[in-house]
């Protein structure tokens, strides 16, 4: 089965993992014939999750597991290589079948060099503690033609690549797709639905798939599109709840490619979706960790988002003033530019913070 189990956005019982519940999801997928299950060393929590519902509770070789090792949180090589042993005692899997140098782009990848990491990583594949290894990525298509050639050995490749991206200028999806496929690497898919705001599209695309299949889930459409394409290993879906892994599951344990008349429709969506202007955030909340105002980046676009996609005005109003209820307000800003060097979607965020904060702290 193509669908991966993405264990970035598990669901919680307020902050701490339901690990009830993820069993429960774990059970279902593992039952449908899933078996790749993609976590990483800096999503909170989600290696011990990962340990508590998958590892001990089914036999090592029934599963393959990935995760990965992020250069721009570490100061130096010893904390970067550190980053693998803890990864192994979190996830008490005793090798990983597929691990990732995390996050490759322009302004990070040289560190990957200066810790020496692809040398590490080689080194542990001919150990045999990794299986497989490669690199997750957010660059433009030249830099990943360059580390493509300068590692001809990487056995696979992660992409961010979903309809509403495929053309993108910022993300250029379909071009890394290209050169990926130049380079005959596997392709794992994140981000097919785009931090789930392709599950719950504007109005304009949800009318477009709503004509068409009305008895469809807008992430089935999104979900389908990525698995669709050629020399893909598996797409990841960061499910939350019981539901959408049931959602899922219900087209992708039989899965069927797009039809050409289902492309055309795709077609549609993106121009749809190409005139709205949102904030393009996933949620992945890597701009938060450094924030020294401590603002709630990923909640306070959400809240404008709410207003700008969805027409949603004093819903925005609401959620912003609960996001920042005990954290840092948009206005609070000094512009720093820590969380735009971490945002993997190359959100301006200092210009769109100052946008919410004159549509929100000027009320």
């Amino acid at each position: 089965m193509k669908l991966g189990f993405g264990l970035m956005r598990l669901p919680k019982k307020g902050i701490i993992t339901d690990i009830n519940e993820t069993c429960e999801m774990v059970d279902l997928f593992i039952g449908a014939g899933g078996t790749y299950f993609d976590t990483a060393f800096v999503y909170p929590g989600s290696e011990d999750a990962t340990r508590k519902a998958l590892v001990e509770r089914y036999p090592r070789e029934s599963f393959i597991l990935a995760t990965k090792l992020n250069a721009s949180i570490a100061v130096n090589k010893k904390m970067a290589l550190s980053q693998f042993e803890t990864s192994l005692k979190r996830t008490g899997a005793g090798y990983f079948d597929y691990y990732l140098l995390h996050s490759l782009m322009e302004r990070n990848h040289g560190r990957y060099d200066k810790f020496e990491l692809w040398d590490f990583v080689k080194a542990e594949k001919k150990s045999g503690r990794i299986k497989n290894y490669g690199f997750s990525f957010h660059g433009g298509p030249a830099l990943l033609d360059e580390l493509l050639t300068e590692h001809p050995d990487v056995d696979f490749v992660q992409l961010q690549i979903n309809y509403c991206d495929w053309e993108s200028p910022k993300v250029r999806a379909r071009e890394n797709y290209e050169v990926a496929r130049k380079h005959n690497k596997q392709i794992v898919i994140m981000e097919p639905v785009k931090g789930g705001s392709l599950a719950d599209p504007p109005k304009k695309v949800r009318e477009v798939f709503d004509k068409a299949n009305p008895n469809a889930s807008y992430a089935s459409w999104a979900i389908r599109f990525a698995a669709s394409l050629d020399g893909v290993l598996s797409v990841l879906s960061g499910m939350s709840n019981t539901a959408q892994m049931l959602d899922n599951l219900s087209y992708m344990k039989d899965f069927s490619p797009l039809s050409e008349e289902e492309r055309n429709i795709i077609r549609t969506a993106q121009k749809a979706f190409n005139d709205v202007k949102s904030i393009p955030c996933t949620a992945c909340k890597y701009c938060t960790g450094g924030c020294p105002m401590s603002i709630p980046i990923p909640a306070i676009f959400a809240a404008r988002n709410n207003q700008v996609v969805f027409g949603r005005i004093e819903d925005g109003k609401r959620d912003y003033e609960a996001a920042v209820k005990d954290s840092g307000r948009a206005n609070a800003c000094i512009e720093c530019g820590q969380c735009e060097r971490a945002c993997p979607q190359h959100i301006e965020i200092i210009r769109e913070l100052k946008a919410c904060s004159e549509v929100f702290d000027n009320d």
